[in-house]
């Protein structure tokens, strides 16, 4: 096997297989350096967004949400189920077959493009004339412990890890990072979780759908301060209906772990000392990117002072022909991002001129009801001091929402005051992930409100919603 390749990707989650398959596409001879190895120990392509992220979170989401329906929703279409149980060994089952289909896929879709697999740790040893040198480590071909391979072009895609906080331990067991909360064996009574952010909200719902009682801790004054004001408040209403207590303005103070469980101590929003006692504990307060042993100062590169490799618009870092993608770059950690970005710089190393609207790209949080965004929020274009006008319709005005049971919620769309383009588009329904597809496009397309307010949508549907919105920015919906 030739060790010199037109392009190595150090990295095999979202950003690094698909910038490796789009390279490959392109006709470039190329590698993807991986050394994810699952609990059984084996190597696995993926990244944490497969393994131990985006794939296993949505699918436990789902299974937990069959079951409440069964505890709970179920009568209110008038069939009658009792004694409703789970099986949390047969969920999490079902969880791992589904992140093994995934992966098996990228060991298919890299054998289809004839992509080289090496399996190891990549690290920069040095720069020659014929490119980048780069060491795999760890499990090398036939067994050896290293190998060096050669790249004209580098393409670092490390991602993230869980940000862990100083003084509290995480085991995975009574204390768990995002890892851990994927695969609890039973559904503690009392759950504790540390961060009010997308990770916390989806595990925090899972687990209390099936069963606990959760409490979550937000150090910030508000609640999704990310999100567009008007979403925020009816996720914080619905949230609460659901039983979920969402505590803002926290201070954590000395986590204390015992054979019964986990005591949080904390500072409220007013300053008085509290104490949470809970089964377990879920930290869940950002990501840090994984750019440590990578022997960047190697080629005279360095991470910045948030541990971030800094890029242009492209992608490109300081060193010519190594570039960077997706958690380990500046702007949102979210997988279609990174995705996004490996195709750009596969398109740039093939002489291309691709190009990313940043402002484009959607946020989702998988709760129930949904919360997906893309664009500015209100509060953002204010502060700008732009001229706007909104216009917002409820999903219990909808009669598709109303037939499936899942009426809460409501689109705003915000657009300029004076051309109609569209700035803003705030969902939180169900099917928001999907809704919020068509405002990505339209936006893209720098298209005005009265664009999606004169396009015919399917009837009954949960999109007719999107159509109402947008007409209610210039106050004419049709059915308000």
């Amino acid at each position: 096997m030739s060790k010199d390749f037109d392009v190595v990707v150090i990295g095999a989650g979202p950003g690094g297989y698909v910038a490796a398959i789009r390279a490959a596409q392109l006709g470039k001879t190329v590698a993807c350096i991986e050394k994810w190895k699952n609990p059984a120990g084996t190597l696995k392509l993926g990244g944490t967004c497969l393994n131990v992220g985006c794939i296993p979170s949505k699918a436990l989401l789902a299974s937990s949400e069959e079951f409440e329906n069964a505890s709970h929703h179920l009568a209110d279409h008038g069939i009658s189920v009792e004694n409703v149980s789970v099986d949390i060994s047969k969920m999490m089952g079902r969880k791992d077959g589904i992140v093994e289909k995934m992966t098996k896929g990228i060991e298919f879709l890299f054998r289809k493009n004839k992509i080289t697999w090496l399996k190891g740790h990549g690290k920069f040893t040095g720069k020659t004339d014929a490119g980048v040198q780069i060491e795999v480590s760890g499990e090398g071909e036939d067994g050896a412990s290293s190998e060096v391979v050669t790249a004209k072009n580098v393409i670092i895609a490390t991602g993230s890890k869980a940000r862990h906080l100083p003084g509290i331990p995480v085991d995975n067991k009574l204390i768990a990072d995002n890892e851990g909360a994927l695969s609890f064996d039973t559904a503690p009574k009392k759950l504790a979780v540390i961060g009010a952010g997308v990770i916390g909200l989806e595990l925090g719902s899972v687990w209390r759908r099936l069963g606990a009682d959760v409490t979550v801790l937000e150090a910030l004054p508000e609640f999704l301060g990310v999100a567009d004001e008007a979403l925020s408040k009816e996720a914080a209403k619905q949230f609460k209906k659901q039983g979920l207590d969402i505590r803002v303005g926290v201070k954590v103070g000395e986590v204390k772990t015992s054979e019964n469980g986990v005591t949080i101590a904390y500072t409220d929003k007013d300053g008085n000392a509290q104490t949470l006692e809970a089964d377990r504990l879920v930290v869940s307060v950002g990501r840090v990117p994984n750019t440590d042993n990578l022997g960047l100062e190697a080629i005279g590169l360095k991470a910045n002072e948030r541990g971030f490799i800094d890029v242009d618009d492209h992608c490109a870092t300081a060193v010519p022909n190594v570039y960077a993608i997706g958690d380990v770059v500046r702007g949102p950690m979210l997988a279609h991002k990174a995705e996004d970005e490996g195709v750009l710089v596969a398109e740039v190393i093939d002489g291309q001129k691709p190009h990313i609207d940043y402002n484009c790209i959607p946020w989702v949080i998988y709760t129930e009801p949904e919360i997906a965004w893309v664009g500015k929020t209100e509060q953002q274009l204010k502060a700008e001091g732009r001229e706007i006008k909104t216009g917002q319709f409820p999903f219990m005005a909808n009669g598709r929402a109303l037939g499936i049971n899942k009426a809460d919620g409501f689109v705003k769309m915000i657009a300029d005051a004076k051309t109609d383009e569209l700035l803003g588009v705030h969902i939180i329904s169900a099917n928001a992930s999907d809704l919020i597809a068509e405002a990505v496009v339209a936006m893209e397309f720098k298209a005005a409100s009265e664009d999606i307010g004169r396009i015919c949508h399917p009837h009954p549907s949960l999109s007719e919603v999107m159509r109402e919105a947008a007409l209610a920015v210039d106050k004419r919906a049709l059915n308000m």
